[in-house]
């Protein structure tokens, strides 16, 4: 497959400018690109072939907004310009050279590119079981964009947060961001992130309905487990990120405790300070 060929020469790229360069963050530079990649591959098959392809092709171009918005906003970070995530040196100090260097080889670049290749599965099987546009198709990509505008304004948010914070001489309390979308969910961003990838599932569902298929191999069917993988990626990272907070901000602690980390939710109530001992 297509694919698997072209996944496999990116992730050897990655691989080789991370040993020649010393920067680990080739595979983030390369996120937001290659699933767009994949998913026009699927939409050339479907095109090229005998099915109806408006399916796979609405995939694509929704799997193309997202990279587009995602790329923008790593661009703005400086994500192109050399600067490698700030989370890989801290892991790199942890470890000796020789362990960081399987690290990079089986997770940064092998799990986190096969992953890559995983989540563009549902197009895969919609271009397996062809079928036309119907109403269902439709709802399913509102949500998409929904979810798409969500992790816009969740990002828009963080990002003028850091220039006040950046205006303000690299203080603002708390530290952190905590309005917005940011009230309900410590990482807003991260949950319409993941929620994306679970709705681009949703098509192979309306695929499988359609073709007439059975619940196992149908609604429930192999590709779900790039949504999977990504839910438990996201998960382990921001835990790891969010320790990282808590070390440099005091006030971490008690946003953690009333505020929910990935699904928004209105925020439980803080806990009281303690009354001073009367005399």
């Amino acid at each position: 497959m297509l694919v698997i060929v072209v996944a496999g020469a990116i992730s050897a790229l990655c691989w080789l400018l991370s040993l020649f360069t010393g920067d680990t963050s080739w595979v983030d530079r390369a996120w937001s690109i290659v699933p767009v990649v994949y998913t026009w591959i699927f939409a050339v098959g479907a095109l090229i072939g005998d099915g109806d392809a408006g399916r796979v092709v609405l995939m694509a171009v929704l799997v193309t907004l997202w990279g587009a918005r995602l790329t923008f906003n790593f661009a703005r970070k400086g994500g192109y310009t050399g600067l490698e995530d700030y989370r890989w040196p801290i892991l790199r100090a942890r470890m000796k050279p020789w362990q960081y260097q399987v690290f990079n080889l089986l997770f940064i670049v092998g799990f986190q590119m096969t992953l890559l290749v995983l989540i563009t599965l549902p197009a895969e099987f919609a271009l397996r079981h062809p079928s036309p546009l119907g109403g269902w198709d439709v709802l399913v990509a509102a949500l998409f964009l929904a979810a798409l505008a969500g992790e816009t304004i969740a990002d828009q948010q963080q990002w003028s947060f850091h220039r006040r914070k950046r205006l303000a001489g690299g203080t603002l309390e708390p530290g952190f961001q905590t309005e917005g979308l940011f009230r309900f969910s410590r990482h807003p961003n991260f949950f319409f992130e993941v929620s994306q990838w679970w709705i681009l599932y949703l098509f192979s569902v309306v695929a499988a309905l359609a073709a007439g298929l059975g619940f196992w191999g149908g609604v429930i069917n192999i590709s779900i487990i790039g949504a999977l993988l990504l839910t438990a990626l996201f998960i382990g990272s921001t835990n790891f990120t969010e320790s990282i907070s808590a070390s440099k901000y005091p006030a971490y602690e008690e946003y953690r405790r009333s505020t929910s980390m990935l699904v928004p939710l209105p925020q439980r109530r803080r806990a009281r300070a303690p009354r001073p001992a009367e005399a």
